[in-house]
């Protein structure tokens, strides 16, 4: 399936109306690796799709966010990025470069739901969480490596 296709039974799934618009729009932030800004959607989808409005791209990621299609990361200032990826993971978040990497970790996601069961939170069924670091890249020209 393709990714127009996946996004078009995405929208359908949630109840919304599969316009063209939301499913370019969904699928260039399903397809990001880098946490799009509304600023960088737009300019991705606007290429075949010039008559879509950056108002338009804004509006549709915060319905999409309602619906949990995709998810809100919040970059530096405070500023909205999206992730297409619902399922748990955390953040890396440099704020030098501004980039936000996802990174996934069974043992950390274990001892965090561990913590979480010794503090018995009472009244909270925690469905999922998310860690989001913050550091600086120490060479702003290579890639950060976990291992």
């Amino acid at each position: 399936m393709n990714t127009l296709e996946f996004a078009k039974q995405k929208l359908t799934e949630v109840g919304l109306k599969a316009t063209q618009q939301r499913m370019v729009i969904l699928a260039a932030v399903q397809q990001s690796k880098n946490h799009p800004s509304p600023e960088a959607v737009y300019e991705k989808v606007r290429v075949n799709n010039p008559s879509i409005s950056l108002g338009t791209v804004y509006n549709t990621l915060d319905i999409f966010v309602e619906k949990d299609l995709i998810q809100t990361v919040l970059a530096k200032n405070g500023l909205k990025r999206y992730d297409g990826r619902l399922g748990n993971h955390n953040h890396i978040h440099c704020v030098n470069t501004n980039e936000i990497l996802d990174f996934e970790d069974e043992e950390l996601n274990d001892l965090v739901l561990e913590f979480l069961k010794r503090k018995k939170i009472e009244n909270l069924d925690i469905r999922k969480f998310s860690l989001h670091i913050q550091g600086e890249k120490i060479d702003e020209k290579k890639n950060i490596k976990i291992h």
